[in-house]
C-alpha cells in the first residue's frame, strides 16, 4: 500500500518521523455534501529513510498490505463475527432472547479486547513499518 507523507524530522541516520494524512470514507469532497466539518487528521510513524528526505518534503511511503488487511480484518470483521456466533450458539441452547444478546454482546466485547491487545503488541513491536520510496 503506497501512500503521500511529509517528513516531519529526522530520527537518525536511517529513519525519520513522517504525518500520513488519515483517510476516511467520505473521501473530504465537502463541496459536494455540504461537509460534516471533520478535517483529515494525521498520523504521525516512524519510517526508513533510504532516500535521505529532508523535514518538510513530500514523500511516497509504502507499507505492508498483508499487515494492514489483518489489522483490517481483526477490527473490523472479528468481532462482527464474534457477535453472530455468540447470539446463534446462545440460540442453539436456549429460547432466552436476553441470553441470546448476551451471549452476542459477550462475543462482541471479546473481539474488541482482541482488537485491543493486537493493537498493544503491534505497537510494542514498532506498528506498522513504513518505508520511505521516493519523494512526491
Amino acid at each position: 500500500m503506497t501512500q503521500v507523507a511529509t517528513v516531519e524530522r529526522i530520527l537518525d541516520s536511517e529513519h525519520a518521523e513522517i504525518s500520513v494524512p488519515r483517510k476516511s470514507a467520505c473521501g473530504h469532497d465537502c463541496e459536494e455534501c455540504a461537509g460534516c466539518g471533520v478535517t483529515g487528521a494525521a498520523v504521525h510513524a516512524r519510517a526508513a529513510n533510504p532516500i535521505g528526505a529532508v523535514p518538510g518534503q513530500k514523500v511516497v511511503v509504502e507499507s505492508s498490505t498483508e499487515k494492514m488487511l489483518r489489522i483490517v480484518a481483526l477490527v473490523y470483521l472479528i468481532p462482527v463475527a464474534l457477535f453472530f456466533v455468540g447470539y446463534f450458539a446462545a440460540m442453539a441452547v436456549t429460547i432466552s432472547v436476553a441470553v441470546q444478546y448476551t451471549a452476542a454482546v459477550a462475543g462482541f466485547v471479546l473481539g474488541i479486547l482482541g482488537a485491543v491487545s493486537y493493537d498493544r503488541r503491534l505497537r510494542a513491536k514498532g506498528g506498522l513499518s513504513f518505508t520511505i520510496v521516493r519523494l512526491f
